[in-house]
C-alpha cells in the first residue's frame, strides 16, 4: 500500500489519513488503562518546529486517553455548531467544522503512524479499544440531524452566498460526506448503520493484528546454510541476524514480505526451499494458530454489502466508487478486464521462455509459481545481459535517496532537503529532513523510516504528522515508510530496482502533501479520491529511470564510480521485461477485490478459498504460475486498510501517470518549467476542484491508455 489511511473514520473536519494497520497478538485490555504520573504531552500542541511530534516526551500510554479526550472535546465543539441560534452560514458551520477536532487530529495522526510502523502490545490494545469508539464518534457527527440540516441549508444556498470556488467545493464535499455517511436515513436505519460501522471497524482492526502476527510467525527458518546458495553474503548475514533476534542462533530466518512473491525467490538455487518460502507466503494467514483471517473476511464482506444496501447501493463497490473518478464498478472493471487478454498472453509467452531455460538445463520439471522469479532472472540475463547482482552495488540506499529521489525533486521543483538531527524520532532508524522551497522558505519537514521490522506492517506508505492547513498556517510534516531489509552493522543497504522505484513512488506521495496549497485541511494534499491519489506517486517513479537522474545516483557503493553507460542502457531496455507477469498478478488482486465487494447484501458467507478460485477463473486470470499479488487472506489493502473496492485505483491512476509523462516527453522532459506546471496544476490543488477537469486542463485532453500499454509492453 502506498499511502497511509486510518481505518477508524474520524469527523469530516479531520485531515483523514488512513492506512493498513498491523499488530501482533491481542494483549490484556488493562494494559491501556495505566494512569500517567505526568501531564499528557498530546493535550497541548507540540512546541517543536512546525508542530512535529515530540517523541522524547510521548509514552505508549498517552495515546488512548488523549484520543478519548479529543473525541469528547470535538463533540463539544460540534454541539456548539449544531445548537447555534445563528442562521446557518459558511463561517459558523462549514469553516467552524474545519477548525474543530484539533486534539483528536493531533493524537490520531501520530497514534496510527506508530501502530503501522512501530507497534507493540500497548498500542495494539489501545487500537482495539479505540476502533469502535472512533467509528461511533464519526457517526455521532454525521448522523446528527440538526448539524446536517445546517449543512444542507448552506448546500442548497451555495450558489447565492458569494463563496469563492474553493469554499463552494468544500460545501459540496461536506454535504456529500454527510449523505454518504447516512445523514438522510431514518432513525431506525441510522441505528443499524452505527452497529455495522462499529463492527466493521473492530473486525478490520482485528484483521490487521492477526495478519502482522501471521506474517511474523510465517517466516521461514533454515537450518542448513548450504540451502541458501544463491543469496548474497549480505543477505545471508541479514538472515542470520533475523534468526538471532528471534533467539534462533545457528539458524537463518527468511522473513516474509507483504506480497505473495518474496524477493529471495529470484536468487535461491534450492528448489525445495523456494517452494517452502512461497507456501509460507501464500498460507501465512490460513493456519489454525489463532491468526487465520478467513472468518473475519467472511463477516467483513457481509457487513460492507449490508451497509451499501442500507445507503441505497447494490454493492459496496457501487457505494465506494460513486465518489471516485471511476464512478461505477463497471467502469473500473472494464479497464481491468480489457487488459487481461494482453497481460495473460504476455505472461504465457514469458512462461514459455522460463520453461525453455529449465529444459535446456535438463531440469525435468514444469515451472511452478515458486520457480518464476529464479528463472526469469536467468531469462533477463540472457536477453539483456543483466541481473540484479550487477545493478545492486550501484543502488546504495542513501545515495538513491539524496542523489536520486531528492535530486529529481530539485531539478523539477527547485526544492532542497537537508538532514537535521535535533528532532526526536520514534525509532533510531528514522531520519528527519528540512524541506526548503525555491527561494529558501521552509516548505515542510520530512521523516524517512527505511527498514523492515517485525513490528512494522508490510509494504511502503506515506502519511502526515501535521497536515497543511491554510486556516492556521501549518506546514506539512510528512513521513515515508519503507520495508527494506536492514543490513548488518557496517554493511551498506543495496537495493533492487523495485526498491529504488518504491522510494521514488512514496516520495511522490510526499510531494503531493508538501506542495499542498489549500485553505481548508479536509481538502489538503492527498485527501483526494482513491483513484487519483496514486497518480502523483506513480508519476514520480518515472524519474528513477530518467537518464540524467539515474546517472546522478547510480554509483558504485565502494568506488563511487558511475554506473557504466552500457549498464545504464541495459536497465532502460529491460524496463518492460516480465511485465506480463507483473500485470497479471496485479490484475488478479484487483479483480479479487472487485469480486468480494460486488457481492449483494443477501449473499451467504462465502468460503474464502472457493470464492477466490472461482473469481480468478471467472476473470480468466487463474494462471497457476502467476498467483495474485495478494491472496484474499492477506490482502491488507482491502480488509485492514482503506482500499476496499479500491485496489483498481493503482491501474486507473497509472493511465493518468503515463499519459502525464507523455506530456513531459512532448515538452522537453525533466525541466523546472515543466515541473512548475505539474506542481501548480496537479500537486498543489489538493481536492479543491473536480480532478478530472483539473487533469484535462493540465494535459489539454482526456488521458489515453496507450502510453500505459506501451510502457508495460502490452501494445
Amino acid at each position: 500500500m502506498r499511502i497511509v489511511v486510518l481505518t477508524a473514520a474520524v469527523a469530516m473536519a479531520l485531515s483523514a489519513c488512513t492506512g493498513d494497520k498491523s499488530a501482533d497478538s491481542t494483549p490484556p485490555p488493562q494494559e491501556t488503562a495505566v494512569p500517567s504520573e505526568t501531564p499528557n504531552p498530546l493535550l497541548e500542541a507540540s512546541t517543536l518546529p512546525f508542530g512535529a511530534p515530540d517523541f522524547s516526551k510521548l509514552k505508549d500510554t498517552d495515546y488512548q486517553p488523549a484520543i478519548e479526550e479529543g473525541m469528547q472535546r470535538h463533540i463539544e465543539e460540534i454541539r456548539v455548531i449544531a445548537d447555534s441560534q445563528e442562521a446557518p452560514a459558511f463561517a459558523n458551520t462549514i469553516e467552524a467544522m474545519e477548525r474543530s477536532g484539533e486534539l483528536l487530529t493531533r493524537s490520531t495522526t501520530v497514534f496510527y503512524a506508530l501502530t503501522s510502523a512501530n507497534t507493540n502490545d500497548t498500542l495494539q490494545a489501545a487500537e482495539i479499544a479505540l476502533a469502535p469508539k472512533l467509528a461511533a464518534h464519526s457517526d455521532e457527527i454525521h448522523l446528527d440531524p440538526k448539524l446536517f440540516e445546517r449543512v444542507k441549508t448552506i448546500y442548497d444556498q451555495r450558489e447565492t452566498l458569494g463563496l469563492d470556488p474553493e469554499q463552494e467545493y468544500l460545501v459540496e464535499r461536506t454535504y456529500l460526506g454527510f449523505v454518504r455517511a447516512g445523514a438522510q436515513l431514518s432513525d431506525e436505519d441510522k441505528s443499524t448503520l452505527r452497529r455495522l460501522n462499529q463492527e466493521e471497524s473492530t473486525l478490520s482492526t482485528e484483521f490487521g493484528n492477526k495478519l502482522l502476527a501471521a506474517g511474523t510467525a510465517g517466516a521461514v527458518v533454515v537450518e542448513d546454510r548450504a540451502q541458501l546458495a544463491g543469496l548474497s553474503e549480505s543477505d545471508i548475514a541479514a538472515a542470520a541476524e533475523a534468526a538471532k533476534s528471534r533467539n534462533l542462533e545457528g539458524n537463518w530466518v527468511l522473513p516474509l514480505q507483504n506480497t505473495t512473491q518474496q524477493p529471495v525467490l529470484s536468487s535461491l538455487q534450492n528448489r525445495d526451499l523456494r517452494a517452502r518460502v512461497l507456501e509460507a507466503s501464500t498460507q501465512r494467514a490460513e493456519h489454525n494458530d489463532g491468526n487465520d483471517t478467513r472468518a473475519l473476511i467472511q463477516r467483513l464482506a457481509q457487513l460492507r454489502a449490508q451497509k451499501a444496501r442500507l445507503l441505497g447501493f447494490d454493492s459496496y463497490a457501487a457505494y465506494s466508487l460513486d465518489d471516485q473518478m471511476a464512478k461505477t464498478p463497471a467502469a473500473a472493471g472494464k479497464l481491468l478486464t480489457d487488459t487481461v487478454p494482453a497481460a495473460t498472453a504476455k505472461a504465457r509467452g514469458e512462461l514459455a521462455k522460463i520453461q525453455a531455460v529449465i529444459d535446456q538445463q535438463n531440469g525435468g520439471f514444469q515451472a511452478g509459481a515458486s520457480d518464476w522469479d529464479f528463472y526469469a532472472e536467468q531469462v533477463r540475463k540472457a536477453e539483456y545481459d543483466l541481473d540484479e547482482s550487477q545493478t545492486k552495488p550501484y543502488f546504495e540506499l542513501n545515495r538513491v535517496l539524496t542523489d536520486g529521489v531528492f535530486y529529481a525533486a530539485n531539478q523539477l521543483y527547485g526544492i532542497t532537503l537537508k538532514e537535521r538531527t535535533d528532532l526526536p524520532v520514534y525509532h533510531p532508524d528514522v531520519r528527519v529532513f528540512d524541506v526548503m522551497d525555491n527561494g529558501g522558505k521552509q516548505l515542510a519537514l520530512f521523516y524517512f523510516d527505511p527498514y523492515k521490522r517485525d513490528n512494522k506492517q508490510g509494504s511502503a506508505w506515506m502519511g502526515n504528522f501535521v497536515e497543511q492547513n491554510g486556516l492556521t498556517g501549518a506546514i506539512p510534516v510528512i513521513y515515508n515508510v519503507e520495508n527494506i531489509t536492514k543490513p548488518v552493522a557496517g554493511q551498506p543497504a543495496l537495493l533492487a530496482w523495485d526498491e529504488v522505484t518504491t522510494m521514488f513512488h512514496e516520495f511522490g506521495h510526499a510531494l503531493h502533501g508538501m506542495f499542498s496549497k489549500t485553505r481548508y485541511p479536509s481538502l489538503a494534499g492527498t485527501n483526494v479520491s482513491r483513484d487519483f491519489v496514486e497518480f502523483p506517486s506513480q508519476f514520480n517513479e518515472h524519474w528513477a529511470a530518467d537518464p540524467k537522474v539515474l546517472a546522478n545516483y547510480a554509483k558504485h557503493y565502494r568506488s563511487g564510480e558511475a554506473m557504466p553507460q552500457e549498464l545504464l542502457e541495459k536497465i532502460l531496455k529491460a524496463r518492460s521485461f516480465n511485465q506480463g507477469y507483473a500485470t497479471t498478478e496485479y490484475l488478479s488482486a484487483a479483480l479479487l477485490d472487485m469480486a468480494w465487494h460486488t457481492l449483494p447484501a443477501d449473499s451467504d458467507k462465502q468460503d474464502v478459498d472457493a470464492f477466490e478460485a472461482d473469481a480468478l477463473q471467472r476473470f480468466r486470470v487463474d494462471l497457476p504460475q502467476v498467483p495474485p499479488r495478494y491472496r484474499t487472506s492477506y490482502f491488507n489493502h482491502i480488509w485492514g486498510g482503506g482500499y476496499a473496492a479500491g485496489y483498481y485505483a493503482y491501474f486507473w491512476a497509472e493511465v493518468l501517470d503515463h499519459d502525464a509523462f507523455q506530456w513531459f516527453t512532448e515538452n522537453g522532459g525533466l525541466t523546472r518549467e515543466n515541473g512548475q506546471v505539474f506542481r501548480d496544476k496537479i500537486l498543489s490543488i489538493g481536492n479543491t476542484r473536480d480532478l478530472a477537469t483539473a487533469y484535462r486542463e493540465f494535459r489539454g485532453q482526456d488521458p489515453s491508455v496507450g502510453p500505459l500499454l506501451e510502457h508495460r509492453g502490452l501494445k
